[in-house]
């Protein structure tokens, strides 16, 4: 499971014109989720996703997380992330899980996301989406938890 975590002004998906979600101060996420992967890659990456601290104390240090600040959370699906452009000039996407295993997992995510109170906004799983976002920083990074690694390589 992957997600690409924005640290974000305010961020909004759009579907065909309309507001499904939007967020102001917090973190945009872009999840994908991969053959293989269970609750427990979700779980870990949403606990991963809240404690993270990328966001700036007093000194300039990197010192708070989403959950210090109060801060919102957009998630928005992308199984583009699992995109393998190492052959040819068109990515596949065979990483990619299906609707029937990655939407339960996706789900997931974000209902591990709402039990820590802050609000979480989502687009809508599998539709065409416009994503906007102010990034703050910018600061952007990957987080991932392969359910085929050992334990240990991918601790908190």
């Amino acid at each position: 499971m992957r997600a690409l975590v924005q640290r974000v002004k305010q961020a909004r998906v759009e579907i065909g014109g309309e507001v499904a979600g939007a967020v102001g101060e917090g973190l945009l996420v872009l999840l994908g989720v991969r053959h293989g992967d269970t609750p427990a890659e979700a779980a870990w990456l949403a606990d991963k996703c809240l404690n993270l601290r990328i966001f700036t104390d007093e000194a300039g240090k990197f010192n708070h997380s989403v959950l210090d600040l109060r801060g919102e959370i957009l998630v928005v699906s992308q199984f583009t992330l699992y995109g393998d452009a190492s052959r040819g000039r068109r990515p596949g996407f065979t990483d990619a899980a299906p609707p029937d295993i990655a939407i339960p997992l996706y789900e997931q995510f974000t209902a591990e996301l709402r039990q820590s109170g802050l609000k979480v906004a989502t687009g809508r799983f599998g539709a065409a989406m416009e994503v906007f976002l102010q990034n703050h920083g910018p600061v952007t990074l990957l987080l991932e938890r392969d359910a085929t690694a050992s334990p240990a390589a991918s601790a908190p």
